[in-house]
């Protein structure tokens, strides 16, 4: 593996935040390399409630523009990306002795005004007797609110700002760490280690540090400079479990500490259920759920609903650290979800430094830092990120109408499978399929509908290396594939990669 002799910017960290600053900066015309020491996503970016909302809550703290931002970029994400965001309505329960109903009011009238709404219905109350929400609620709920905000397929939405950023010409390298940064002149010498322990040195005339929760821990060990920050790594967990009801809302729960818990239909026969926020003191890289998470959890949904869960109902978990600039609040609920962008020029090359943030502000956050970058380098191109340009497979006009098309040019997709590939892969569907005219022109089949066509996809154009980078990121599918089916497909990724020759389709979505 070779980089080349100099580039404009070297982005350190393959999560949301790295991976949207990639995409502009290249969408730009500059230079640009991302180094991720592990998989894309492989961490935060990951880990999250899947949402792209405004952040309700936040209201409380009054943290406004943030809200207000978060409620613009909604919109943005909505257009680009509807093959993995789409809209969601939210079902909040009434509790009196929690929060008085006018100020619900209040803060969902706000929530739909604050970010100027297009697309998305408003909010309004709802009385559960005769609502298909209210049929899983215990029967002392009888009325709430709802509203808008969107889901999102979190991993995903990294992986196709790193391609969309490739194809611009950014050179992307997972499993590539960067081991050290020294400013040299006008510039920085680079040395990167790949997981074969292959070194490579290189040059950049910027650097950017979007490495999350080693943020402090790059400029300490591997820039190796004095700075004043401080990062607190708060730990979220969510559970999994057999899904708990029929329809396609999903539901925020009040809970009596004055935090709240998300139910949200998840991939079609399950529920997730989060999260949690608690002080992490470990290594960012080494968190799991804990068995009092998993019972705060299970009593938040079983406040709400008949059906009682517990632990025995898990059958998944996941946990990942938001990396928080340390204000000094007790609470870690109340630290602040905004972003704070530091650019260092004082030691010469340009160092660009990402604190904070949330999956539903990438972009701004990533037009911010190339709006602050790019002069630095003689660029004077504008941001674009916001006029309209899709992310890869999001050309379309509508899931649902691409999906009819995919039914009807691919008769022998069952509708389960049809419908996961579009809304994972958008109008690129046609590319793991091209010119298959049955499933056993797919390849081999590893179970749940994973064919060796939609892997060697994965593998040629997503950075995909293991069964878990497949099972686990670019889909949910380790959630059907047993662990013989599993261990097979690892089998299948250890052997070198066979050039697949598809054909594209033309076909108007």
């Amino acid at each position: 593996m070779s980089a080349r002799q100099i580039y404009d910017l070297i982005v350190v960290g393959g999560g949301i935040n790295g991976a949207g600053i990639a995409r502009d900066a290249a969408g730009r015309g500059l230079s640009v390399l991302l180094c991720e020491a592990d998989d894309l996503a492989s961490h935060t970016s990951s880990a999250s409630t899947k949402l792209i909302h405004g952040g309700l809550r936040y209201l409380e703290h009054y943290e406004f523009k943030l809200v207000a931002k978060a409620l613009s970029e909604r919109e943005i994400l909505l257009k680009a990306a509807p093959h993995i965001i789409w809209p969601m309505r939210f079902i909040l329960p009434h509790q009196k002795h929690l929060r008085p109903a006018w100020m619900i009011r209040t803060g969902l009238f706000l929530y739909d005004h604050l970010g100027g709404r297009q697309t998305l219905a408003g909010s309004h109350g709802v009385k559960f007797v005769d609502h298909p929400a209210g049929a899983p609620l215990k029967p002392d709920f009888n009325k709430g609110f709802v509203y808008s905000d969107a889901w999102a397929q979190d991993a995903r939405l990294v992986v196709l700002n790193c391609m969309d950023a490739a194809n611009r010409g950014a050179t992307v390298m997972t499993r590539t760490a960067c081991e050290s940064a020294r400013r040299d002149g006008e510039g920085w010498q680079i040395t990167l280690k790949t997981a074969d322990g292959e070194t490579i040195e290189t040059r950049a005339r910027a650097l950017a540090n979007a490495a999350g929760p080693w943020a402090v821990h790059f400029l300490d060990h591997i820039v190796a400079m004095d700075h004043p920050y401080a990062l607190r790594l708060i730990k979220g967990s969510h559970i999994v479990v057999n899904k708990l009801f029929d329809h396609d809302y999903a539901y925020i729960f009040q809970q009596p500490d004055g935090r709240i818990v998300f139910a949200i239909p998840y991939e079609q026969d399950f529920t997730l259920i989060g999260t949690t926020d608690i002080e992490h003191e470990g290594a960012p890289g080494q968190v799991a759920i804990d068995a009092d998470e998993v019972a705060y959890l299970c009593e938040s949904a079983n406040r709400y609903f008949k059906r009682s869960i517990g632990p025995d109902n898990v059958v998944w978990s996941y946990s990942g650290v938001r990396p928080l600039l340390d204000d000094r609040r007790d609470n870690a609920s109340e630290i602040t979800r905004d972003y704070r962008i530091q650019l260092d020029t004082e030691g010469g090359a340009p160092l660009l430094n990402v604190f904070g943030g949330k999956l539903t502000t990438y972009r701004r956050l990533a037009e911010d830092a190339v709006d602050q970058l790019a002069p630095q380098l003689g660029n004077r191109s504008k941001a674009w990120t916001g006029d309209g340009h899709p992310l890869p497979g999001g050309d379309l006009s509508t899931p649902q109408r691409l999906l009819e098309l995919l039914q009807q040019s691919h008769p022998f997709l069952a509708r389960d499978m049809a419908y996961r590939l579009v809304f994972h892969y958008g109008t690129r569907v046609y590319e793991i399929l091209g010119a298959a005219t049955d499933l056993e022109d797919l390849g081999e089949h590893f179970g749940a509908g994973l064919y060796a066509a939609e892997v060697d996809y994965l593998r040629e154009h997503e950075w995909a290396r293991t069964a878990e980078d497949i099972l686990w990121r670019r889909s949910k599918l380790g959630l059907r594939l047993n662990e013989n089916e599993a261990r097979r497909l690892g089998e299948y990724l250890s052997q070198p990669a066979v050039k697949q020759v598809v054909s594209k389709s033309t076909q108007s979505v």
